[in-house]
């Protein structure tokens, strides 16, 4: 007499999207793979045309800093505004929209990631949440941003810091998890 075998996560866990999206990600991710990633590095605008091209919310392609060198999982799940800045190794695993507003700066090794799974269930169902970068904010070397957060204009989030809750404007945060620690003085002239 055989047993049925117990549950385990990932128990029948199917893909949520639909068989036309996973082919177009396949598209995407052979040019990210190629002509994106191969192209020179001041080519910022090109790599934005692209991005556009596969559906990215890019008003000004000429007006954002994309490194070729960023990963971008869903071009159609991403809004750049004018200024802002995706740099080197950036992963922005967006299975929900990120949003970089006006001058959102992200720099080298910033993971910003839209989408978790509810463990509580064995097929462990994806769950995603936007993520939103304010005006200005810039978010140091190796920060992780995690589902659902929205992080204040003029912000500033430390290296390595690990964020999993709204962080307020105009304040100087770090940590594991990030906090606020002190107000950030308005930036002065050049």
């Amino acid at each position: 007499m055989s047993h049925p075998e117990p549950p385990y996560l990932g128990q029948n866990c199917v893909t949520p999207y639909p068989q036309g999206e996973v082919l177009l990600r396949w598209l995407w991710q052979f040019v990210q793979a190629t002509v994106f990633r191969w192209s020179p590095r001041p080519l910022h605008g090109f790599r934005a045309r692209l991005l556009k091209l596969f559906g990215a919310d890019i008003p000004a392609p000429g007006q954002v800093v994309v490194f070729p060198t960023a990963r971008i999982t869903f071009p159609w799940q991403l809004t750049l505004a004018p200024r802002a800045m995706v740099g080197p190794r950036v992963t922005l695993y967006n299975l929900a929209r990120i949003t970089l507003r006006r001058g959102a700066n992200l720099s080298q090794n910033c993971h910003l990631c839209a989408g978790t799974h509810d463990f509580r269930r064995w097929d462990m169902p994806l769950v995603t949440q936007p993520i939103t970068i304010g005006e200005n904010a810039w978010l140091g070397a190796d920060v992780f941003v995690g589902p659902g957060v929205t992080i204040g204009d003029l912000a500033v989030v430390g290296a390595r810091s690990v964020v999993v809750r709204d962080l307020p404007p105009r304040k100087i945060c770090v940590g594991h998890p990030c906090r606020p620690i002190k107000d950030r003085p308005e930036p002065r002239p050049a």
